[in-house]
């Protein structure tokens, strides 16, 4: 018999928000966390904006901890606290030994490897950081976690670019559903806002180059030009509805179905007609036991590239029909490119939105471009009834995958 699986606690921190209930507030207001680049001097580079995470981890973490973690991983153990702490699990009320751990980055410590190399050249190499490996590896960040909280069931690290953390969600999904947990921490982090990822992903001309934070990250508008780089961090804690009722918890929403697939055409740019994410939308459909019919709302990727934007409309367009009314909105729009992090930080966007039956605005959206022709929820979100959504998350690699929630 398969496990119906739900949401009972949520961890952010974001550009918009350093917890989950600020972040929310600050979707539904179409608050833009896109501004110019402080971390570091921008004068030798193309790219100004960012979306930076304005949180000082050694707030709430020790002078140890900071030293023997990456960014990403401060952010990450961060926003797992939050989600453990909201969703009320104990070693009380849970067995730990049936407790997953599946959390994921796209790049990891880039930041720690640059800064150690660094080091190397000055110092030789023997004299690195002896947590430098671990600081770097992508997996840490899901192996910090479940040390922190005693979680000793599966713990690993699913790696699949921008679409990593939904690809952690949809592994979680299946083994609670599939009773190999009862619980699970899942989702992303990321942190790469540093020169090294800015020059590579400007060199590829992925990045928008301009100064204007209300016209950088644009999706699906007809002069978007690249996506705006992003840090933080998204954290859920899925459990099967039965352990929840069990315990009494509050419960946001139902995860209900996961598609996913591989474009198989290119290391970078989507298939054009989007064939691969037509059926990553299927999948999660059909897994869900859901119609095209039953979609509210889309959370889409919605990178603001010309290319992944044009591509994931006509993805759309294909599955829900080519003059489709529901509505598509983008938060990227507001949070920049949070790269792995971005599914699961989308996820508990789409939980929030069905629990409260809000569908988050399209925000800086001007000039309609004729080959996205979707109800984008410009500038402004709308109450509305939501019974089932959808989220996409797409990744170099021509990796896809979609997410399918449904309201309790």
């Amino acid at each position: 018999m398969t496990q119906r699986v739900v949401i009972t606690g949520m961890g952010a921190i974001t550009p918009i928000g350093a917890n989950a209930a600020t972040f929310w507030e600050n979707i539904k207001a179409g608050v833009c966390g896109i501004a110019p680049l402080t971390s570091y001097d921008t004068s030798a580079q193309s790219a100004k904006l960012a979306a930076e995470v304005d949180f000082d981890p050694a707030e709430v973490l020790s002078a140890g901890d900071m030293r023997k973690m990456d960014r990403f991983t401060q952010l990450a153990v961060i926003a797992a606290r939050e989600a453990v702490s909201d969703s009320g699990i104990t070693s009380e009320n849970t067995d730990l030994s049936r407790a997953d751990v599946l959390v994921s980055s796209g790049i990891g410590g880039m930041a720690t490897t640059v800064r150690e190399y660094n080091r190397g050249l000055d110092r030789g190499f023997d004299k690195v950081s002896p947590f430098y490996i671990p600081m770097t590896i992508a997996n840490i960040a899901a192996g910090r976690i479940a040390i922190e909280h005693g979680l000793k069931g599966d713990c690993s690290c699913i790696v699949t670019a921008c679409a990593s953390s939904a690809h952690a969600i949809g592994e979680a999904l299946r083994h609670i559903r599939h009773g190999y947990a009862d619980v699970v921490v899942c989702g992303g982090s990321e942190a790469t806002v540093i020169p090294l990822a800015v020059g590579g992903f400007t060199s590829m001309q992925a990045l928008h180059l301009g100064e204007n934070p209300n016209r950088a990250s644009i999706p699906f508008d007809k002069e978007r030009s690249g996506f705006v780089l992003g840090e933080g961090a998204g954290m859920l804690v899925l459990e099967s509805f039965e352990h929840a009722q069990a315990r009494g918890a509050a419960i946001y929403a139902e995860v209900a179905g996961f598609g996913a697939t591989c474009d198989a055409y290119h290391i970078t740019a989507p298939e054009p007609e989007g064939t691969g994410a037509i059926e990553s939308m299927r999948r999660a459909l059909a897994d869900a036991s859901l119609s095209a019919g039953d979609i509210c709302y889309i959370n889409a990727h919605g990178t603001s590239t010309p290319l992944n934007d044009k591509s994931e409309a006509r993805a759309i367009g294909a599955v829900f029909g080519l003059n489709t009314t529901v509505p598509v909105s983008s938060t990227k729009s507001m949070t920049g490119h949070l790269l792995g992090a971005a599914g699961a930080v989308e996820a508990l966007v789409c939980a929030r939105a069905l629990k409260e039956g809000f569908i988050p605005p399209t925000i800086n959206y001007c000039v309609p471009d004729p080959e996205c022709n979707l109800d984008v929820v410009p500038n402004e979100g709308r109450i509305a009834k939501l019974n089932a959504v959808l989220s996409n998350s797409l990744g170099f690699g021509g990796h896809n995958a979609t997410l399918a929630f449904a309201r309790i």
